[in-house]
């Protein structure tokens, strides 16, 4: 029990809302509508991930559990290596979570200018260098915070 009050006060510390089951129906509405906008062959959604090809178990360890202290709809946001500096598709998404530069370019050349103005795109720095250095674990938690903010406007 003493275990659930110290994580509590120490994601209130950093920022981070516990999960709360909230009503699914207005987020759905919004969701559809963006569906049906959506060109043929890409997909919608809240959140999309962006990682580089690569990345060693305890890379990917450490980003599932930082995806996992930011929200439902961030720790279900689908997770897509760029490989060579190539996305493997363009999906649609309000916000985009993006781990390093060169996924951010691909992620540039890959999706449509109009769909990158209306998108929150939030950059954080590598995987490796997270788990190497302090300064790159805050810039990690500013973004995360910086995305929930994001999310939480769209859905109000």
């Amino acid at each position: 029990m003493a275990a659930l009050a110290h994580r509590d006060r120490v994601l209130r510390a950093l920022g981070v809302v516990p999960w709360v089951r909230r009503d699914a129906a207005p987020a759905a509405v919004a969701v559809d509508e963006l569906v049906a906008a959506a060109p043929a062959g890409m997909s919608a959604g809240d959140c999309v991930v962006l990682i580089p090809a690569g990345c060693s178990p305890r890379e990917l360890d450490l980003l599932g559990r930082a995806l996992l202290t930011s929200g439902p709809a961030v720790a279900r946001a689908p997770r897509i290596e760029v490989a060579g500096g190539q996305l493997p598709s363009a999906p649609l998404a309000r916000a985009y979570l993006v781990f390093g530069e060169a996924q951010a370019h691909a992620l540039g050349r890959e999706l449509p200018a109009s769909a990158l103005a209306q998108a929150h795109i939030v950059l954080a720095d590598e995987p490796a260098s997270v788990l190497a250095s302090g300064a790159s674990k805050r810039r990690l938690w500013n973004a995360l915070r910086s995305l929930r903010r994001a999310l939480a406007q769209v859905q109000e």
